[in-house]
């Protein structure tokens, strides 16, 4: 069987590249979907276990994504960027818009009780 992404339907590298994209944004949006409302209900720590820890990791140390726990540079930022942040996703980082205001408040002090730690 010849690989999807050499097939000769594809006219260039470019080609491929697009095929590769959209099939990359139908995987995000399948599993963003499939995610639904797994967070309804949840707060501070729970909502951090669920939502950020996978790349933030539970002690805030940093994994895939930045450290936000002790000594990290987000204990530099206001509450209000914290906020921005969550909302907005900076670089890499997903936004979570679906969020509640409560919800996000709720990560911004538990946020701020990890970096007490």
């Amino acid at each position: 069987m010849q690989h999807p992404f050499r097939n000769p339907q594809y006219r260039n590298a470019s080609d491929a590249g697009r095929v590769r994209l959209r099939v990359a944004a139908l995987v995000a949006a399948l599993l963003l979907t499939a995610c639904g409302d797994s967070t309804a209900g949840l707060f501070g720590e729970a909502l951090y276990e669920r939502s950020c820890a996978g790349c933030h990791l539970a002690d805030g140390s940093g994994g895939g994504g930045p450290a936000v726990g002790p000594g990290s540079d987000s204990v530099e930022l206001t509450d209000e960027q914290l906020v921005g942040a969550i909302r907005v996703g900076p670089g890499s980082m997903p936004g979570f818009r679906r969020f509640s205001d409560e919800q996000v408040e709720s990560l911004v002090v538990y946020l701020r009780e990890l970096q007490a730690r």
